[in-house]
């Protein structure tokens, strides 16, 4: 059995910068996810590609239900560096 387990974010770092989320709303047809963390920990996070901008997904699933939520769309460098912040602990 093959398991797909994402990276796992490492703890948040004092001084860290706060990611401005929003309700997710469709605002594109197909929307790729390129990485992601694993899901043993909520909430979990996609780096996701549509429409040649960049953002990221966040899931949190508890017995209330799921919500998801998003980062702005931001073009695609920055949109990997706010991600690597986020694995980091330096954003959240």
């Amino acid at each position: 059995m093959i398991e797909f387990h994402g990276s796992h974010l490492k703890p948040l770092r004092e001084g860290f910068v706060p990611i401005v989320w929003s309700e997710s709303v469709p605002r594109c047809g197909s929307i790729r996810v390129r990485a992601h963390t694993c899901e043993c920990i909520m909430p979990s996070y996609e780096l996701c590609s549509a429409a040649g901008l960049v953002h990221i997904r966040r899931t949190v699933r508890s017995a209330e239900g799921t919500c998801v939520s998003e980062s702005p769309w931001l073009r695609t460098a920055a949109a990997h560096r706010l991600w690597e912040s986020l694995l980091d602990g330096h954003a959240r």
